[in-house]
């Protein structure tokens, strides 16, 4: 599995920014994928997933509301739109992929940097 995450870059608070992610090497369609951020100086935390299959999504606290993933099964892609961005959410984020009924990721891209400037 390889997984290609783009569409970071510098944003200003309040704006949004849509990263997205390739997924090759097999179908997804039992993989749980997800975006996961890592701010400078913390440690990585969960953002959202979506399982491939059907659709279903979860969210963390911290961008729930703000955020939407979401996934288009022809391009093998899934996306996270950010909205009414703030500094805080500054990070380099990642997307990961794991097969359902495994207990953690264990697919990961490179990141891709957002920077939310105030």
């Amino acid at each position: 599995v390889q997984l290609q995450a783009s569409g970071g870059g510098l944003v200003q608070a309040g704006g949004f920014r849509r990263l997205s992610c390739i997924g090759s090497g097999r179908s997804f369609n039992i993989y749980t994928l997800a975006w996961f951020r890592q701010a400078p100086g913390k440690d990585r935390e969960f953002a959202a997933a979506i399982r491939y299959g059907t659709g279903a999504t979860y969210y963390s606290d911290s961008v729930k509301g703000r955020s939407t993933i979401s996934r288009d099964k022809a391009k093998n892609t899934i996306y996270l739109q950010m909205n009414s961005l703030k500094p805080d959410d500054t990070a380099v984020y990642y997307c990961a992929a794991k097969i359902l009924y495994e207990p953690s990721y264990n697919f990961w891209g490179q990141g891709t940097k957002v920077t939310v400037s105030s």
